[in-house]
């Protein structure tokens, strides 16, 4: 070891390094420049020269220590796994049930709702045309339509995430089947997987509802609810994913993430809550693109970015507050409608980045996502893709087996230099509340995603099956669409009308007004109110529209 200490002394490295560069460059020849997505300049070989172990205690550390680079738990993946969360959304509450089942069988450790379309724009399904219903996702408007959807499943015992955004309907429903079924809500966890209010008026308008101030109102309320009444409920999902889908650099989505982080942190110190009883609660929620390498390193830097920033800038001392926990989903925006079996193999490699960087869960996509809700042949491929990972592949085995390498611990440096240089302009321009509203941060995304779209179609961005190795239409195969049952949506349609003539009418206005009450209240707490007018049976697309008229529509900044 000693000998090899010797002979690995910078200046034979520097030598031995020009002797290759020269030998290279004669072969090569005159190349282009290589970048990676967030523009930075990859260069054809690493060496020690470039990976800074002088500080590695600082920089780098051991798995579960500060600054958690290398994972925010001493065994990591070989201790305990990742959750399997699919993310699980079509048809009718009998489909979504039937469906979460099977999945559950077949390994599935975490379920994950997502609600038709017409739900996330705040409507019911009596509201909008029956042909559209449950095409994307699950209709559910009351708390029956969840207790179906969730008929057999142990919700004291499996984590659950809700694509709830504010004002959390599904949630309340969810908290009003375990009243019905006599479980305390201290038992009941998961994630309000869709709380970033900010992550929807940027880059996801059909999720933003409310205006920005009432969003930010009813999201402090829906904290302190959750840390109050369901403490073992996450409350706050930072979306790093509308950000990276909408075309930001996995640099800049870091960047964006983690201010939006820092401004939900700053608001509830404002609130009067306690930095520690709150960043415990936090969680983050990210696209993994198949850009292998940075991607990577974008999560290791993070990782240590935002340790720092909880404990030096928020002033949080609990090492749990630390914690960068995040969940990944391969990212469908790399998927193609061309030859989608393709989907595959990008999504088997998107889930290998996500492993490799040290997640704590994750959902992988089905190959025909681009085209429609999932078939249930490839969401068990899906699923079994992560199985397969984790059994056949050993990538358990060793806990952050890309750490030390010269390429990667430089680009994590390189990584970390860009991001916190996002931060430093969303700082400047006041926060990420007011970056938003001014439209500075879509501006950023817009320019971001113009630079890769004509990457594209000069062909510098190679797309298998798109603008390269293509087929003949005529040779093209493309799945069938999934569909739910008409004949069910239309039933569902008609029980939901006689679900709303059969309530009282008294107790549902009372309600209601409660509801209207509290929005104009300093002191209620809006999200309880939401809680209760749920068990009274008001459906989610009153419950919006109430708060629409209350606290102002969402209406989101598009920049041309």
């Amino acid at each position: 070891m000693e000998e090899k200490r010797k002979r690995n002394q910078p200046s034979d490295i520097q030598s031995a390094h020009e002797e290759w560069q020269q030998s290279y460059q004669k072969q090569m020849g005159k190349q282009q420049v290589i970048r990676n997505r967030s523009g930075l300049e990859v260069d054809p070989l690493y060496s020690p020269a470039d990976s800074n172990n002088i500080f590695f205690n600082e920089r780098l550390g051991f798995p579960g220590q500060y600054p958690f680079t290398r994972g925010i738990y001493p065994t990591m993946h070989r201790g305990r796994t990742w959750s399997q969360r699919q993310l699980i959304g079509l048809g009718t509450p009998d489909d979504y049930n039937e469906r979460v089942m099977k999945l559950l069988d077949s390994g599935t450790s975490a379920i994950s709702l997502l609600p038709c379309n017409s739900t996330f724009r705040g409507l019911d399904c009596d509201e909008i045309q029956e042909v559209l219903l449950g095409t994307c996702g699950t209709i559910i408007n009351t708390i029956d339509h969840m207790e179906t959807c969730l008929a057999g499943v142990p919700i004291e015992e499996i984590s659950t995430a809700m694509n709830d955004p504010l004002p959390f309907t599904l949630l309340a429903f969810l908290l009003g089947v375990a009243r019905r079924r006599g479980i305390p809500w201290e038992r009941i966890t998961g994630t309000s997987n869709q709380s970033d209010y900010i992550s929807h008026f940027v880059a996801n308008h059909m999720f933003f509802r409310l205006s920005l101030t009432g969003s930010r109102r009813m999201l402090l309320d829906h904290i302190a609810f959750c840390r109050e009444k369901v403490p073992n409920w996450n409350p706050v999902s930072v979306v790093g994913q509308h950000m990276q889908q909408a075309g930001a650099t996995p640099a800049e989505t870091m960047g964006f993430t983690l201010s939006t982080a820092i401004q939900y942190a700053e608001d509830c110190l404002v609130r009067g809550m306690d930095i520690d009883s709150v960043l415990t609660r936090f969680t983050f929620f990210f696209d993994i693109s198949i850009s292998f390498f940075e991607e990577v390193a974008q999560f290791r830097a993070g990782r240590r970015i935002w340790a720092r920033i909880a404990r030096e800038r928020l002033g949080a001392l609990d090492p749990r507050s630390w914690r960068f926990k995040f969940h990944g989903q391969t990212s469908g925006v790399d998927l193609t409608r061309q030859q989608p079996l393709n989907n595959i193999a990008r999504v088997t490699t998107q889930a290998i980045v996500g492993i490799l960087s040290g997640l704590q869960s994750m959902h992988t996509d089905a190959y025909d996502e681009a085209i429609s809700c999932p078939t249930e042949e490839a969401a068990r491929i899906a699923v079994n893709t992560q199985n397969i990972l984790r059994e056949e592949a050993h990538l358990c085995d060793v806990i952050d087996p890309l750490g030390g390498s010269y390429y990667i611990e430089s680009l994590t440096d390189q990584m970390e230099v860009e991001i916190n240089s996002v931060i430093e302009k969303i700082d400047a321009a006041g926060g990420m509340f007011k970056a938003v509203e001014s439209g500075l941060v879509q501006a950023m995304i817009g320019e971001s995603a113009l630079s890769f779209q004509r990457q594209i179609e000069s062909g510098d961005q190679k797309l298998v099956g798109v603008n390269c190795y293509q087929l003949d239409e005529d040779q093209e195969v493309e799945p069938a669409p999934y569909r739910p049952n008409p004949d069910a949506v239309k039933a569902l349609a008609e029980s939901f009308k006689e679900y709303k003539a059969a309530r009282s009418k008294s107790t549902v206005q009372r309600a209601i007004d409660n509801l209207a009450r509290a929005a104009n209240s300093e002191n209620d707490n809006l999200f309880e109110q939401v809680v209760t007018a749920a068990e009274k049976g008001v459906t989610h697309g009153e419950i919006v529209a109430c708060l629409r008229r209350e606290l102002g529509e969402g209406k989101p900044i598009i920049k041309a």
